[in-house]
């Protein structure tokens, strides 16, 4: 690959990073010195992301509110919504603007170069030349409003996207955890304050200081150009300079996070989080102890962290993660164990949750004991070896499963280049592996660190968070009184402002707005077919078509192997099914044959990148009320490691030991702690479980394990372990499915470089001589459903997550493309505007699920909650009652064919199409439904919508808290406490 750049920018450097395939080139703009780096591949999926150094010095949230902000209109699109007027026009394979400590940053990725294009365009003039209508600061942000908008003589209240958002996200004690441990952590840097903002301190941000941060801080002098893809970087120069740059001059602010100030002597600090009341607080307190070490400029000693943290947490093994696993001082290892490496200063963190507040000082001895026994002991070569081999397989992987791929080495080297860092470095990172490998080799190498960074530092926080039932009265009577001390001073005059500005940002939000000024693709620009990667049909051993089913996938994996044990999930009784994820967790959690667990944990870090089990429950494409049943267990390594990776599977599926019956109850203690802290995180997700229970076996069956009925349930049996004969008892439940699901039939993936498939199937074909089939094999099946739910979860939020759900029709049915349609108009046209914008929810929206025949409506962090559930029946009414164009559905047509089309990582292609075709979904399905999906007429999307989204046919649910529970009885909601 060659560098040409454009005139106006400067060529620094460029380097080939062999390893990942790609040329990494460095550019400056020669006026404003904006920075530009171009990821050069010959991927086709291209990467924008523009990058802007945003500091605050307080928790009001300017930055978060002015990334909303700066996407409600520009001055080239002076139109009230671009951002999400832009996602319905494109072919994007991701668009979105993320908040973080430090930067503020704006990334997109399109398959198709007219998209990518226009949505450069669109990002260009949103950044660097954005309106900031005061409106749209009162909408997004913050506004005081009359509970009856036009009655001054209403109580006050405090509306906004941003401040319900952040409600609903300081819900989660793992995010209490974090910002408590920044405030002290930090003491005197920007990340001190809670930069996405602290509902209390929000509606203190005036207009005029957005205003002020946005003309300091989105400048291209503070700005930071990443691009990935085939698109050469002269291309994206010329275009940066010709819609943003050239009407720039050097901004000579240089904005950047200081060094911090160190405390001379640990501190220990307790604050509060609020606990339902009612709820027994004895087992509920969290504790953890931070450091700062030193800042990630030094990519030598980033690495270091990186492989001390690894020796001390990776798994079970692990001396630190032992220690906290086995006690009996808490629940569960804190959310909160690892190393934050996406900051100036690396933070490191560790401790437990579930513990009794006078247990404290024994928690803090513990981890100091443990570090202490690691510096004056050491650790086994093999756990150091082990480390190095797991940074050695994440440099190589080729990810893009979640994040576009380009996405993720970008944002992989963004902290670097934030801080005016070597971004390149912390992307090539062989030469600095082979010289950690030497510093490795003293056997003091480990201990040092420890002693340095951990035992030796005097920038050490204990927290302790501890429940509290009042907290959350207390703070809503703070913000009672801080309203109604405002409501006192007001004069007529300002109650009538805050009148008409409620009517003129009602009248914004309802106005048509020409969006013919912004670019967009239609549907003569989408590819005539679905990209397809094929495989084989084959058997492991070629010479006898007995012997198991074998796919093979040959994909640019960067030197990885994927590979993947699937069989037919066996009959499992009514009581033994919600076990089923907590068998899938043990079996690679727990001891092999002659080897304990921790020896099998250490048998794993230094094998493979992991190892997971998997069950997964579908109905077919014709018939949700009948299903199909697989039981998964996959692995990758690196091509030398094949062997290795093989034999530890077979010994995964074969060996494995329920005996060792304290590892079954502390892995129990650490799902019930992880899934109750992903509530209010995935609440709306959870709403749509339940809501849809009703409608299909399967979804029924994913509420019992995976919802909140599954949480329930994980709390009860959490509390019954502790009984030694029922620990016996469930031990044995695992076994009794394992003997069943020892004995499936079974089929075999792999996924390689093309060239080395054949040696790879031989080295499967070597460890997993064929087995004869059992006659009498019961395959897993579920019972027919059809009822409606009506239910109310109670639990801990600030915040209500609402769900409604109808049953419609699979995959094959000739409306399921209609229906998946309208999902996309409604949410474009009407739940975006009443559920986000006026109702000032974070999210709202609704989908059609093929797999369990159910169309779903939802709301996220949402204050409100009745007017919600009306507002998903008048979206209904609003399409049958009016008149529409042809243009919004176009738009909700392309949204529902970019999402099929968006691609993967190459083995995440061929996993996807592996799972698809083992359910059925063969291509010519796949084809078929995408081309119904193409053809979906206006009419079309109202008849499925008079014909299965009818009231009476409506099941809901509805997570939120008990200062609901008067509202949600009103609904004639059963109410379930979590």
């Amino acid at each position: 690959m060659t560098h040409t750049s454009h005139a106006a920018f400067e060529h620094l450097r460029s380097q080939t990073i062999d390893s990942l395939n790609l040329r990494v080139e460095e550019y400056q703009h020669k006026v404003t010195g904006a920075q530009h780096i171009h990821l050069a591949s010959d991927n086709p999926e291209n990467v924008f992301l523009v990058a802007l150094r945003t500091v605050p010095q307080d928790s009001r949230g300017v930055a978060h509110i002015l990334e909303h902000t700066a996407l409600c209109g520009s001055e080239k699109y002076p139109v009230r919504d671009p951002f999400f007027m832009m996602i319905r026009r494109s072919l994007n394979t991701f668009m979105n603007a993320f908040t973080s400590p430090d930067w503020t940053a704006y990334p997109f990725a399109s398959q198709n170069r007219k998209d990518f294009d226009n949505l450069l365009d669109v990002y260009l003039d949103a950044v660097f030349f954005s309106r900031l209508d005061e409106l749209d600061f009162a909408q997004e942000g913050h506004r005081l409003e009359f509970k009856e908008p036009d009655n001054p003589d209403s109580p006050l209240t405090f509306k906004g996207v941003v401040f319900n958002e952040m409600k609903g996200a300081m819900s989660s004690v793992p995010a209490q955890l974090w910002q408590s441990l920044c405030r002290y952590l930090f003491p005197t840097t920007t990340y001190h304050h809670n930069s996405g903002g602290d509902p209390e301190h929000i509606p203190d941000l005036t207009y005029e200081q957005l205003q002020q941060f946005y003309r300091t801080h989105y400048h291209p002098s503070n700005a930071i150009f990443m691009t990935y893809g085939d698109i050469p970087a002269a291309e994206h120069q010329a275009k940066f300079e010709a819609k943003a740059l050239h009407r720039f001059k050097r901004l000579d602010d240089v904005i950047a996070v200081g060094e911090e100030k160190r405390y001379h002597a640990p501190i220990a600090v307790e604050e509060a989080y609020p606990l339902e009341e009612g709820e027994d607080p004895t087992h509920k307190t969290h504790v953890v102890m931070g450091w700062l070490l030193g800042n990630i400029t030094d990519l030598d000693q980033t690495l270091e962290s990186q492989l001390m943290t690894a020796v001390l947490l990776d798994n079970s093994a692990s001396p630190l993660l032992h220690a906290l696993e086995t006690s009996d001082l808490g629940q569960a290892p804190s959310p909160l164990c690892g190393l934050d490496d996406s900051q100036y200063e690396l933070a490191f963190g560790c401790g437990l949750e579930g513990c009794q507040l006078e247990k404290v000082p024994e928690v803090e001895q513990l981890i100091l004991g443990t570090l202490e026994r690691v510096a004056e002991e050491g650790v086994p070569q093999e756990l150091i070896d082990s480390a190095l081999h797991q940074l050695e397989l994440q440099q190589r992987e080729v990810g893009g499963d979640g994040f576009p791929y380009g996405l993720q080495l970008i944002m992989n080297s963004l902290p670097a280049a934030t801080h005016r860092a070597d971004p390149i470095a912390l992307l090539d990172l062989d030469s600095a592996l082979v010289k950690l490998r030497e510093k490795v080799k003293d056997p003091d190498f480990i201990p040092s660190l420890v002693r340095r960074w951990l035992l030796d530092n005097p920038h050490r926080l204990r927290l302790t968070l501890r429940p509290d039932s009042q907290f959350t009265r207390r703070a809503q009577e703070a913000e009672q009184k801080r309203l109604a001390d405002i409501n006192a001073k007001l004069t007529d005059d300002d109650r009538q402002w805050i009148v008409q500005r409620a009517k003129a940002l009602q009248e914004r939000q309802v106005q048509k707005d020409d969006d013919s000024i912004l670019p967009k693709v239609g549907l003569e620009d989408i590819p005539k077919t679905m990209a397809y990667v094929e495989g084989s049909r084959e058997t492991l051993d070629p010479k006898n078509p007995a012997s198991d089913p074998l796919r093979r996938y040959g994909a640019g994996t960067n030197g990885l192997v994927y590979e993947q044990v699937t069989c037919k999930l066996p009959d499992i009784s009514e009581e033994e099914q919600p076990l089923l994820p907590l068998y899938c967790n043990a079996l690679t959690e727990v001891g092999l044959g002659n080897l304990d667990y921790l020896e099998a944990q250490r048998w794993q870090a230094s094998a493979v990148g992991g190892i997971s089990a998997s069950a997964t429950v579908r109905g077919t494409t014709d018939d949700v009320q009948n299903i199909d049943a697989y039981f998964s267990l996959g692995s990758k390594a690196l091509n030398r490691n094949a062997g290795a990776m093989n034999e530890l599977l077979r010994a995964t599926l074969t060996q494995p030991r329920f005996d060792e019956h304290n590892r079954l109850k502390e892995l129990v203690s650490q799902m019930r702690a992880r899934r109750e802290q992903s509530i209010t995180g995935n609440g709306h997700s959870l709403a749509m479980l339940a809501a849809c229970a009703g409608m299909a076996p399967s979804a029924r069956l994913t509420h019992r394990i995976g919802g909140l009925e599954g949480i329930a349930h994980l709390k009860r049996l959490d509390q019954a372990l502790k009984d030694g004969e029922s620990l016996k008892a469930y031990a044995a439940q695992l076994e009794g499915i394992h003997a069943r699901l020892r004995v499936a039939p079974r089929e075999f993936l792999l996924i390689g470089e093309p060239h080395q498939l054949d040696e790879l199937r031989d080295t499967v074909q070597s460890h997993w001589p064929s087995e004869p089939p059992v006659a009498d094999f019961r395959s897993f099946g579920l019972p027919a459903v059809h009822e409606p739910v009506r239910e109310g979860w109670l639990t801990n939020t600030q915040v209500n997550f609402c769900a409604q759900a109808y049953p419609t029709v699979p995959s094959e049915h000739p409306d399921a493309a209609a229906l998946t349609v309208l999902a996309g108009f409604l949410r474009n046209g009407y739940l975006h505007r009443t559920i986000r914008e006026q109702g000032g929810a974070y999210g709202g929206g609704a989908s059609q699920d093929n797999n369990i025949a159910a169309f779903r409506f939802f709301s996220y962090r949402d204050p409100r909650l009745a007017d919600t559930l009306k507002d998903f029946e008048a979206a209904v009414d609003w399409l049958l009652s009016s008149e529409h164009e042809w243009q919004p559905l176009e738009e909700a047509i392309l949204g529902v064919v970019s999402s099929l089309d968006k691609p993967a990582s190459p083995a995440g292609e061929a996993r996807q199409t592996y799972q698809a075709e083992l359910f059925g979904r063969t291509r010519e399905k796949r084809e078929t439904f995408r081309n119904r999906v193409l053809g979906v007429t206006l009419a079309d999307i109202q008849r499925v919508a008079n014909e299965y989204l009818k009231p009476e046919r409506a099941s809901t649910a509805v997570v939120s808290h008990s200062g609901e529970r008067a509202v949600l009885e009103s609904l004639g909601l059963e109410l379930r406490e979590l």
